[in-house]
């Protein structure tokens, strides 16, 4: 857009032309005139033109005077442009930004949930290490053996799937860094619950209007389109031009740098186009239409703002009454694993007691896990929303 506003600006500035040219030619114009009948012979014989060479070069500069605002709109509309086309990079950023967060906090839950099914499955390992030593000890059935062995081997693919998604996660991370998919990437933190305590949708409507790149940038097509309709109404209007021009004009080429061959002209040019065929009401026509168009557009966005908004703080309390949740049956999920491991050393559980104490507790952390990260998604989407940096 800069080359644009040089190109337009170039129409305001004087435009110098140099030319040159050599030419033979042989002009019968006086043989043509309707009275040359009644001229002697000799004199005619006397007209009849031979051919002669003309050399000719010069500058010439045309200056604009007057174009009925044309130049200045159009210089003003490829400024407001430019402008636009900086939101659009702070937008293009933003979008980026929110992917990039997404994307950690995918590895993040990734690499947490990998070491929640490896500690799940080391438990589960211990549990059968137990059976198998009651087992011996005669004080526990092949059944709660094997039980202990199943469970240990179910728990295999699920750790070899928590590997893949870290593998996955951090490809895809990679790919937003613009590094290679396999560089090694790993986070540095846990997630952490950062409170959230505005909830006036109003303010916050307020806010993001004023910082989200999408309605700024609406908002400049809104003035880029008001001054479409003033280019389109300077159409076919009256235009002044100044014009000069120096050279030299000889037929012998001996003569192409004596000052006696000078010429010049210094004038002035009005143009004023009587009938264009309706082509400057259709212009303004199509500037009225896209400037409602844009306005239309800004006003839907704005709406779409407040709904995203709304979803977004939804999708925040959402995530935190899971949190909240997953933390009390995380806590009652250990005291019963705890309780039955005790009762099973005296004889008073099951290995299948055992393996479902283990799978409520996996299942709440795994809440707790997926909680903690929708609350961390929520929260960036949210910020993106309102127009701040995502990671905020």
């Amino acid at each position: 857009l800069k080359g644009k506003i040089r190109e337009v600006r170039a129409q305001a500035l004087p435009e110098a032309t140099v030319t040159a040219s050599g030419t033979r030619w042989r002009d019968p114009s006086l043989l043509n005139a309707s009275g040359i009948d009644k001229f002697p012979e000799e004199l005619r014989k006397a007209l009849i033109p031979v051919g002669i060479n003309r050399f000719d070069y010069g500058i010439s500069v045309k200056q604009p005077l007057y174009t009925a605002g044309k130049i200045g709109t159009a210089l003003r509309l490829a400024s407001v442009e430019a402008e636009g086309s900086m939101i659009d990079v702070d937008r293009a950023e933003q979008d980026l930004a929110l992917e990039v967060v997404k994307a950690y906090y995918g590895l993040l839950w990734a690499e947490r949930y990998r070491d929640l099914v490896a500690a799940t499955q080391e438990q589960r390992k211990r549990h059968a290490e137990m059976a198998r030593a009651r087992f011996n000890n005669g004080v526990a059935t092949e059944v709660d053996v094997l039980r202990s062995e199943v469970a240990v081997a179910n728990g295999a693919p699920d750790l070899v799937r928590a590997e893949n998604a870290i593998r996955q996660a951090r490809a895809l991370l990679n790919y937003y860094l613009a590094r290679p998919v396999d560089f090694p990437t790993r986070t540095s933190q846990e997630f952490e619950l950062k409170p959230w305590d505005q909830q006036d949708l109003e303010a916050l409507a307020q806010e993001a209007e004023r910082s989200r790149p999408e309605l700024s940038r609406l908002r400049i097509a809104e003035r880029s389109a008001e001054h479409q309709l003033q280019l389109a109404r300077a159409e076919s209007r009256l235009r002044i031009d100044a014009t000069a021009g120096f050279g030299i004009s000889t037929r012998l080429t001996e003569n192409l740098f004596n000052s006696d061959f000078t010429r010049w002209n210094v004038g002035v040019n009005l143009t004023l186009p009587v009938f264009d065929g309706f082509r400057r009401s259709g212009l303004v026509a199509q500037a009225v239409a896209n400037q409602r168009a844009v306005r239309l557009e800004r006003e839907k966005v704005q709406q779409q703002v407040r709904l995203g908004l709304q979803q977004a703080l939804d999708e925040v309390r959402a995530a935190q009454e899971t949190i909240n949740a997953a933390r009390a049956n995380i806590s009652q999920a250990e005291r019963v694993l705890t309780m039955t491991q005790e009762n099973y050393r005296y004889g008073a559980a099951t290995t299948l007691d055992i393996v479902d104490a283990q799978t409520a507790l996996s299942v709440a952390r795994t809440n707790l896990l997926k909680g903690l990260h929708d609350y961390a998604v929520a929260r960036a989407n949210l910020l993106w929303t309102l127009g701040r940096r995502p990671w905020e």
